[in-house]
């Protein structure tokens, strides 16, 4: 998909993340996050991209099987449609992002952005959407679990030996688990991050 199609992606567009580059840094050394990282990704996403749709139906299905985080996408207990459709979207391009983007300052900065639309300052802004005002944190760390475990399968059939998949599936790991941290700041008390 062009990027200029996706509604509401704008990466490289948007406002400076409070997270330094430097900080950023400590994060990767954090998360284990190295250069091997990076070349896994990067493969990882020549495996994953012509599987985009298949993962976001296995994500999606996840979501709608729980009336707990549908809700986040709904109103009066109806889902919205086109809210989703153009969330799907973006999710989809952020797993290409997530393998194929250096994680620089344009990364940083959008990682930010996608942490303030989870938060009622930003939520349904994008979309001109009516749903919940916000995405609670618990459920945006959580989220991490599915992400991963069920991201390895679709690794898998890239064809790899086991020990390529491994390093695939563990990068993975990292990336979404640092991601899902720099979202989280818009959620923390000034200075506690």
């Amino acid at each position: 998909m062009e990027h200029s199609s996706i509604p509401g992606y704008t990466y490289g567009q948007v406002s400076r993340s409070p997270v330094t580059l430097d900080e950023l840094d400590l994060l990767k050394q954090t998360v284990l996050f190295s250069s091997d990282d990076v070349a896994a990704l990067a493969q990882a996403g020549q495996v994953l991209a012509p599987q985009t749709d298949a993962i976001l139906d296995v994500w999606y299905g996840f979501v709608g099987a729980h009336p707990h985080l549908l809700r986040y996408f709904s109103l009066h207990g109806q889902p919205d449609g086109d809210y989703l459709a153009r969330v799907r979207a973006r999710f989809g391009q952020w797993i290409l992002d997530l393998c194929t983007k250096p994680y620089d300052q344009d990364w940083l900065d959008y990682q930010h952005e996608i942490g303030l639309r989870h938060t009622s300052i930003k939520k349904n802004a994008t979309d001109g959407a009516a749903a919940e005002p916000l995405i609670h944190l618990r459920y945006l760390t959580a989220f991490i679990v599915p992400l991963t475990a069920t991201i390895k399968p679709f690794l898998q059939n890239g064809g790899h030996a086991e020990a390529q998949v491994e390093a695939m599936h563990a990068a993975w790991f990292k990336a979404v688990t640092l991601t899902a941290t720099l979202w989280s700041y818009p959620y923390v008390k000034e200075g506690q991050f």
